[in-house]
C-alpha cells in the first residue's frame, strides 16, 4: 500500500506540537543555523522534544538544514546534522551538495525544492547519488509530474498550500542583488511583495505602483487526488513563519481532504497513526491568503497574482451597497454572520487595501471603527471581505487537536495484585485484594475507571478483564496502574519510532552517476569547496561560483519565473500577435529588465 503523508510546517515547538495534534504525519522545523529562515531557529532541546511527541504516533519530524554553506560553515553543519540525528530527526532537508560529501550521521537526506527539481534527469540523478525523497517544483503541471514518476522511484513532495515565490525556488537572487540579503541563505527580503512600476523600453509607465511579482497562494486542496495518481506521496504545506491557529487550520483541513480519498481507496493509507479531533470546522479562507491559485498544475491560466495587496483578503462575504462614514450598508451571503471585533476589508476605486474592525452591526448596516474614504458612487458592488473572525479564531486558539491512539486493554489478577497491559507494555502492582460484595458493580467500576484516559495520548477502544474472581479495587490502584502504563507506553513508542529509522548511507564520493549537465553557472549555487567537489566527482567539467560568493560582472538574471506580466495583463505576444520586446520594471530599489522566453513560456528579470 503507499502512504501518504501530510507534511506540516512548524516554526517552533509550540506550532510543531500544533501540527502533530491536529492530523500532520510529519512536520518540518528549522534547526538552530542554516534552515533557509535566518529569523526563525530551533533549539537541538525543544526539537529532541517535537520528536518524542511525534514519535507516539509514528510521525515524523524533518529539520531544514537547506542554505547554501561556505567553506567556514561546513563543520558547523556537519555538527547540527549529528546533533539533529541524536534528537530522533527522521530527515534533514538540504540544498547543498556540500553535505553528501561530508561524514554525516546515517539520516535520510531530503533534496529541497531550491535544489530546482523540475526534470526527470534531475531527480532520477539526486534519487541516485542517495536523496530519500525529492521535494519538487511548486511550478510543474500534472503531466510533468507523471514524467518524472514514470522515470525515478523516489518519494516526491509537493507543495499543495501557502505562500508562492514568484521565481523558481533557488533561482532568485532579486533580494541579494537590491540588499545583499539572500533568499538562498534564509534572509529573503521579499522585494515580489513591492510595488513596482511596468515601463516600455522608452521608459514610459504602462502600469504604476502595482504589485506585478507579487502571485496569490497555492491551494490544491481541489486536486490531491489527482496528484496522488501522478505520483505524490507527501503533500507539503508553507509556511515556517506562521503562527499556531494558521498551522492547526491548514493541517486539519487538508487531514480531514486526505482521509476522505484513503477512506475509500484500499491501495492507500496514511503514513501517521492517531485520529484527531479539532474543535472546530477548518476553513481556509479564514486564514490568511491572497486569495488562491492551483498555479500550473493544469497548465497556464489568469489571475495567478495577486497585484492590489500582498496582504491577506480573507474570505468573500457580500458586497457594499453604501458608505457614508463609519457606516456601510451590505448585502451579505446567505450563512454569514458578523460580529463585534470581526476583521473586514475591500479594495477602494484605486484598488487600494482599506480595512476595518466591526463596531457594530444591524441588519444590513455595519459600524465600522474608523471613517472609510470612498466615493460614494462607485462604492455600490464592490467585494466585500472578512479577514479576521473573532469567533471562530477563539475557538481555533482553544482547540488542542485532541489526537489519540486507539489502545485494547487487558487487566488481570496476578500473585500479588494485578496487571494492566497494552501494546505488549504490562504494568503490575502489588494491592491487597479484598472480594467484592457486589460483583456486578465492583466489575462495572473497573471498567469504567479502566476506560477513563483524560488528557492522555491514549483512548480505549476495548477492554479485557480477565479475573476469575471479582475483587474491590480502589480508584486509586486503577489511577496509579494507569499513568504508570501512560508513562512506560510513550516511551516504547519513541524507541520503536526511532529504532526504525533506516541506516542511511552517503554516495557523494562512491557512486558513479553523471550530472545531468557538464557546465554549471552561477544558477547552480555552489558556494564552497565540498559541493564542488561533488559536481566534479559526477562529471561536471566547468563550474561558476554561486552568486553569493563571487558577483559576476554584467548583466544577471536574477529570477527565473513561470509568471509572465505580459500574459497576467493582457499583453502575451501570443495572443496579440506583437513581438514580445523587453519590458522593465522598477521603483526605488531599482530597475530591472524582463525578457520573455515565449518558446518555454517564462520570463527572466535581469539585473543592468
Amino acid at each position: 500500500m503507499k502512504k501518504i503523508e501530510l507534511l506540516s510546517p512548524a516554526k517552533n515547538l509550540e506550532v510543531g506540537i500544533a501540527a502533530i495534534n491536529h492530523g500532520a504525519d510529519a512536520v518540518y522545523i528549522g534547526g538552530p543555523s542554516f534552515g533557509a529562515r535566518e529569523k526563525v531557529g530551533n533549539s537541538i532541546e525543544d526539537i529532541e522534544k517535537l520528536c518524542n511527541h511525534a514519535a507516539i504516533f509514528d510521525a515524523k519530524v524533518y529539520v531544514t538544514l537547506n542554505t547554501l554553506l561556505f567553506d567556514n560553515e561546513l563543520e558547523q553543519a556537519r555538527k547540527i546534522a549529528w546533533d539533529c540525528y541524536n534528537a530522533g530527526v527522521d530527515a534533514l532537508i538540504v540544498q547543498d551538495m556540500a553535505l553528501l560529501m561530508m561524514d554525516m550521521p546515517p539520516i535520510a537526506l531530503h533534496a529541497s525544492t531550491q535544489c530546482n527539481n523540475t526534470t526527470a534527469e534531475k531527480v532520477k540523478f539526486l534519487e541516485d547519488v542517495g536523496f530519500k525523497q525529492v521535494v519538487l517544483a511548486r511550478e510543474l503541471s500534472i503531466n510533468e509530474i507523471k514524467e518524472i514518476r514514470s522515470k525515478t522511484t523516489v518519494p516526491l513532495e509537493f507543495f499543495v498550500h501557502g505562500a508562492l515565490c514568484v521565481s523558481y525556488s533557488g533561482q532568485c537572487y532579486l533580494s541579494h542583488v537590491i540588499g545583499h540579503r539572500s533568499a538562498n541563505r534564509g534572509a529573503c527580503a521579499q522585494p515580489c511583495r513591492l510595488k513596482w512600476n511596468l515601463e516600455d523600453e522608452n521608459g514610459n509607465v504602462l502600469i504604476a505602483n502595482r504589485h506585478l511579482l507579487s502571485l496569490r497562494d497555492m491551494n490544491n486542496s481541489k486536486n490531491l487526488e489527482e496528484l496522488i495518481d501522478a505520483g505524490i506521496t507527501s503533500f507539503k504545506i508553507e509556511g515556517r513563519l506562521k503562527d499556531a491557529d494558521y498551522v492547526k487550520n491548514t493541517t486539519a483541513y487538508y487531514r480531514r481532504a486526505i482521509d476522505k480519498i484513503i477512506e475509500r481507496r484500499s491501495d492507500l493509507q496514511r503514513a501517521s497513526r492517531g485520529v484527531s479531533s479539532p474543535s472546530f470546522v477548518p476553513n481556509l479562507e479564514k486564514s490568511f491568503s491572497r486569495g488562491f491559485t492551483d498555479y500550473f498544475i493544469h497548465g497556464r491560466q489568469k489571475n495567478i497574482d495577486a497585484p492590489f495587496t500582498p496582504k491577506s483578503m480573507g474570505e468573500h462575504i457580500g458586497e457594499i451597497k453604501k458608505i457614508d462614514g463609519k457606516r456601510l450598508t451590505v448585502r451579505l451571503k446567505d450563512g454569514i454572520t458578523l460580529h463585534n471585533g470581526d476583521g473586514l476589508c475591500f479594495l477602494d476605486e484605486n484598488n487600494e487595501l482599506q480595512g476595518f474592525n466591526v463596531n457594530g452591526v444591524e441588519n444590513d448596516t455595519i459600524l465600522s471603527s474608523a471613517p472609510l474614504s470612498f466615493r460614494a458612487p462607485q462604492a455600490r458592488g464592490t467585494s466585500l471581505y472578512r479577514n479576521f473572525d473573532i469567533v471562530w479564531q477563539k475557538s481555533v486558539d482553544a482547540s488542542t487537536g485532541n489526537r489519540k491512539l486507539p489502545i485494547n486493554l487487558e487487566f488481570s489478577e496476578t500473585s500479588d495484585g494485578f496487571k494492566l497491559a497494552a501494546e505488549n507494555v504490562n504494568i503490575s502492582l502489588p494491592c491487597q485484594k479484598d472480594l467484592a460484595k457486589n460483583s456486578e458493580k465492583a466489575l462495572e467500576t473497573i471498567r469504567t475507571k479502566l476506560s477513563q484516559w483524560g488528557d492522555t495520548k491514549f483512548v480505549v477502544e476495548n477492554i479485557d478483564i480477565q479475573l476469575d474472581t471479582i475483587y474491590f479495587i480502589p480508584a486509586s490502584v486503577l489511577g496509579e496502574m494507569k499513568r504508570q502504563l501512560v508513562v512506560e507506553l510513550e516511551n516504547m513508542l519513541i524507541e520503536r519510532h526511532r529504532a526504525s529509522r533506516p541506516e542511511e548511507t552517503r554516495h557523494g564520493t562512491s557512486l558513479q552517476t553523471d550530472y545531468p549537465a557538464t557546465d554549471l553557472s552561477y544558477l547552480a549555487n555552489v558556494t564552497n569547496s565540498s559541493s564542488r567537489k561533488f559536481y566534479e566527482n559526477h562529471g561536471v567539467t566547468h563550474i561558476d561560483d554561486g552568486l553569493e560568493k563571487t558577483m559576476p560582472e554584467g548583466e544577471i538574471v536574477v529570477m527565473t519565473t513561470k509568471h509572465c506580466i505580459r500574459y497576467a495583463n493582457g499583453m502575451c505576444a501570443k495572443e496579440t500577435g506583437k513581438p514580445a520586446s523587453p519590458l522593465y520594471i522598477s521603483n526605488d530599489r531599482g530597475r530591472f529588465r524582463l525578457d520573455f522566453d515565449c518558446k518555454n513560456c517564462c520570463m527572466k528579470v535581469v539585473s543592468i
